[in-house]
């Protein structure tokens, strides 16, 4: 019984092991932090790429603003007043040295001031063409009649007025507290007093050539004037009556003729009626 009973023990395990021998075991199961790692390098990956698209993409841009004309000349006063400020008088100025040498003063306050002022002026009169010059090329840029680079040119130089006018405010009120607030206001009516000046220029420019112009037109018209009584005064004068003539009635003797008078029905009427007076006497 037992050597049975192991026999078929054996006939069921190699059985067993014959139904499950093409299967491989089961793997164990990953760690949490294998599974964290996964997702966590995907995300460092494209957030990778995403930086270096966008940091190269910027500096493309930045490259290619940089090539771009500016829209303004170079700023004259801004250079003017920063000379101005940054003199130093410790520099020498003379050819030789010796005597003939002579140290540089200090620039006084009222001067600085000026210069400033006069950089203000001019920040102002390119705010002033920015503004009148943007809805312009806005509208050329949606019909496409101009390119994307002037467009760029002139964000640039909005962008480039926006911090001059900071820096201005800034250098006004470190010589004045409350400077900064005015400075703007005293160069836009320094500019309205230009405009005025040069529009009276131009009005006194164009005077003479407008009088030269009337005395012209004047002496023609006079001239016309003098020939037309010229030629009303060589005409001879016109009779002021026609010579009337003598009607006869029939069976009438000469003292009951009519004096028929040129001039028109009515002297025709008085006529006639001196004509019956004279009948009756």
């Amino acid at each position: 019984m037992d050597n049975g009973t192991n026999s078929s023990t054996n006939g069921n395990n190699s059985s067993s092991n014959g139904t499950f021998e093409g299967v491989p075991p089961p793997l164990p199961p990953k760690s949490f932090w294998t599974n964290l790692l996964i997702p966590t390098l995907y995300l460092i990956i494209v957030i990778g790429s995403l930086y270096t698209f966008s940091s190269t993409y910027r500096k493309r841009q930045l490259a290619k603003a940089a090539k771009l004309e500016p829209w303004f000349p170079p700023h004259r006063q801004r250079d003017i007043y920063l000379s101005l400020l940054h003199l130093d008088p410790s520099e020498q100025v003379g050819a030789g040295g010796g005597d003939g040498e002579k140290k540089l003063s200090k620039v006084p306050d009222s001067v600085l001031k000026a210069a400033l002022l006069q950089r203000a002026l001019e920040d102002i009169k390119r705010i002033v063409q920015l503004r009148q010059s943007k809805p312009a090329l806005q509208t050329l840029l949606q019909r496409g009649s101009v390119g994307d680079e002037l467009w760029q040119r002139l964000l640039r130089a909005e962008q480039e007025m926006e911090a001059e006018v900071k820096d201005v405010v800034n250098e006004a009120n470190a010589f004045s507290p409350d400077w900064g607030q005015v400075i703007f206001q005293s160069a836009n009516e320094m500019n309205q007093n230009l405009l005025i000046k040069q529009r009276m220029s131009e009005i006194q420019e164009q005077l003479e050539s407008e009088k030269a112009w009337w005395e012209k037109k004047r002496a023609g018209i006079q001239s016309d004037f003098m020939k037309e009584l010229d030629e009303t005064d060589g005409k001879p004068a016109e009779p002021e009556a026609a010579a009337a003539p003598v009607v006869k009635k029939n069976g009438s003797s000469d003292d009951d003729a009519v004096i028929v008078e040129a001039g028109g029905p009515a002297q025709a009427q008085g006529g006639s009626g001196k004509g019956k007076k004279k009948g009756k006497k």
